[in-house]
C-alpha cells in the first residue's frame, strides 16, 4: 500500500486533501550587476506582502546547476490553501513587477513538492540553514523501484542521525523524487571522518555486500540525479 501510495502522488492528477504537507517553491536568478539592488527589494517584498501562512523562506543557491539563484520557498499548505489563495492584488503585483523583477534575469522555475513523512527521518518544519537536495528522476515504470531505494535508504540515514525530508514533486515536470539533508552541524557533516562512509554504513544495516546491490538497483531504476547546496537566508525572508 505504501508504493501505491507514492505512485499516486507522482502523478499529475492529485486528490484534495487537507493535510498541510505541500510546499510551494520558487526561483529567480538576479541579474549579476544587480545582487544587492535584488535583495534589498526582495526583503521588503518579502515582509510586506508574504506574512503569514504565505510567509516566504529564502534560500541562496551556492552549487550546481542553479547557483547564483534564489529560491522562495512557502508553505506547508494544504492543496486547498493554494487552490483558495486568488488573487494577490494589484498592490502585490505591481511591487514585485516594479520593484524586485527589474533586477532579475528572465530565467526563473516554478515547482511543487509533497514531503512524505514515511520515508523521512526529520519533521516536515524541523528545519536547518544548510541543506542538500538531491534530486532523483526514476526511469519510465520504474517509480516502485526507485521508492525502494529511498526505503532502504532510510535505515542507514536513521542509524547515521542525518536528518532527511524527503519529496516527491507534483504537477512540475518530470517525475522526481527530492531529498533534503538538512545539515544540523552545518557544513562540519561533510567532512571525512564526520560520519563512516555509505557504502560501509549500508553494509552494516544490511549485511556483507548489500552496497554492491544497492547500486544495481540504482542503475535499473534511476534514469539521472543531481545535487546542489543551498543556504537559508533568514535576513532576506518573511519575518
Amino acid at each position: 500500500m505504501r508504493k501505491l501510495f507514492i505512485l499516486i502522488l507522482l502523478i499529475p492528477v492529485l486528490g484534495i486533501g487537507q493535510t498541510k504537507n505541500v510546499v510551494n517553491s520558487t526561483r529567480v536568478f538576479p541579474k549579476a550587476d544587480k545582487v544587492s539592488e535584488f535583495e534589498k527589494a526582495l526583503t521588503a517584498h518579502a515582509q510586506k506582502y508574504h506574512t503569514g501562512d504565505w510567509k516566504w523562506q529564502v534560500f541562496e543557491i551556492q552549487t550546481g546547476p542553479d547557483a547564483g539563484g534564489y529560491q522562495l520557498t512557502e508553505g506547508p499548505l494544504s492543496w486547498e490553501s493554494f487552490n483558495d489563495r486568488g488573487n494577490l492584488g494589484k498592490a502585490h503585483t505591481d511591487d514585485w513587477n516594479k520593484n524586485v523583477s527589474i533586477y532579475l534575469s528572465d530565467r526563473n522555475q516554478q515547482s511543487y513538492g509533497i514531503y512524505v513523512d514515511s520515508l523521512s527521518t526529520v519533521a516536515l518544519t524541523n528545519y536547518t540553514d544548510k541543506i542538500i537536495l538531491n534530486h532523483m528522476y526514476p526511469k519510465p515504470g520504474m517509480i516502485n523501484g526507485a521508492v525502494d531505494l529511498v526505503k532502504k535508504m532510510k535505515k542507514v540515514w536513521t542509524d547515521g542521525n542525518e536528518n532527511v525530508a524527503v519529496y516527491v514533486a507534483s504537477v512540475s515536470g518530470d517525475p522526481q523524487i527530492i531529498t533534503v539533508t538538512r545539515l544540523k552541524d552545518g557544513l562540519k557533516e561533510l567532512a571525512d571522518g564526520y560520519r563512516k562512509p555509505m557504502p560501509e554504513r549500508y553494509n552494516v544495516a544490511y549485511g556483507a555486500g548489500a552496497w554492491d546491490g544497492y547500486l544495481a538497483d540504482y542503475a535499473k531504476s534511476i534514469d539521472r540525479r543531481w545535487n546542489e547546496l543551498l543556504f537559508r537566508r533568514n535576513d532576506l525572508g518573511s519575518k
